[in-house]
């Protein structure tokens, strides 16, 4: 089922290499990153993208920071240095912010251990990235799990997504995409509606792809033909991904997801949110705490080096969005369906410790 490793671990050559999401699906391209500073520009200039993945890729831009230890540095000095960096690069997918703060509580055990030489204590840390890598692949397929098997998605289902929480946004599966893969893997007929989502066309570009590679029905529609679609009762349900969920279930997601909730709600479609638990920020009370990335006006005036508005234009470019939880039907993650009331119910689910 799978379409393109997003990214790949050289542990060998300690090198990562990146599959160029700019350049899909026109080109397939992997650069490689050795160094933190490529990481994080991987991150910032959506090289990678998706909030699980840009965790995942954080969790190894750590772990290559440690190539520049210095002498007088201590292991968790480095890390805890390198993790405040990653962090500036993108504000709004939390993911980032819990691979990186888990990175640097696994430091702090590990230097607690005052026998172990240095080799030993990097190779650890190393090992910590390389288990949030195998753990996502395990919690999306999981997600996708909890869809079919509580009958949410079914057979000749047509469910419309937008932007890509897919494959090439995780390690495997994707999260709102899992359910799709999982279908196809049991010979169940389903029919995919995939926004194009401007200004960068992620759906375009990276979901239809991905799921017309893995021999998925999938149509692709302008972000303006979703209602139409909605009123003729041609969707079952929607499923999108997150960015980042509040402790009363608001979540931000790609720009346009919000609108698309609201149609969803006018026209009686079950609206689904598809997201591990490590998306879910308690700390957070609602979406109105969560910060919004904005963008440069050059992603929406130009496209492929192309001017398509005049020079000189005003341009207002947030990346995201916050669809209020009163819209949302359900989130689903690895540890099972969220419902409402939100506020009780996520806190629940989280510290239920059951992950799958």
């Amino acid at each position: 089922m799978q379409v393109l490793e997003p990214i790949r671990w050289d542990k060998v050559e300690k090198k990562l290499y990146v599959l160029n999401q700019l350049r899909l699906p026109i080109t397939i391209e992997y650069l490689i990153k050795d160094t933190v500073e490529g990481v994080f520009y991987a991150i910032r200039h959506m090289e990678v993208r998706g909030a699980p993945l840009i965790g995942i890729v954080a969790a190894y831009g750590i772990v290559l920071g440690l190539n520049n230890l210095k002498s007088n540095e201590s292991l968790f000095d480095n890390i805890k240095k390198n993790a405040e960096f990653l962090t500036k690069a993108r504000p709004t997918a939390f993911n980032l912010f819990w691979a990186l703060d888990r990175m640097q509580k696994r430091a702090i055990e590990i230097e607690k251990e005052l026998s172990l030489p240095l080799e030993e204590k990097v190779r650890m840390i190393e090992e910590e990235a390389m288990k949030i890598h195998r753990e996502d692949e395990r919690i999306n397929f999981q997600i996708g799990e909890n869809f079919l098997n509580n009958l949410i998605v079914q057979d000749g289902d047509t469910i419309l997504t937008h932007c890509n929480a897919g494959v090439l946004a995780t390690s495997k599966y994707g999260t709102a995409t899992s359910p799709m893969y999982l279908s196809k893997d049991r010979g169940w007929n389903i029919h995919v509606y995939v926004d194009e989502t401007r200004p960068y066309l992620q759906g375009a570009r990276l979901t239809a792809f991905e799921l017309n590679e893995a021999g998925i029905n999938v149509t692709l529609i302008c972000d303006n033909m979703a209602g139409m679609i909605l009123s003729k009762g041609k969707v079952n349900e929607i499923i999108v991904g997150a960015d980042r969920i509040a402790a009363n279930g608001d979540v931000a997601n790609k720009i346009g997801t919000m609108p698309l909730a609201i149609l969803a709600k006018h026209f009686g479609v079950p609206f689904y949110v598809a997201a591990p638990s490590t998306t879910v920020e308690l700390a957070c009370e609602s979406g109105n705490n969560i910060p919004i990335e904005e963008r440069d006006v050059n992603e929406v005036t130009n496209w492929f080096g192309i001017r398509i508005a005049p020079k000189g234009i005003d341009v207002y470019n947030p990346a995201f969005d916050i669809t209020p939880h009163e819209l949302i039907t359900a989130i689903v993650t690895e540890k099972g369906i969220i419902k409402k009331p939100f506020v009780e119910n996520i806190e629940r689910t989280l510290k239920s410790g059951k992950m799958f």
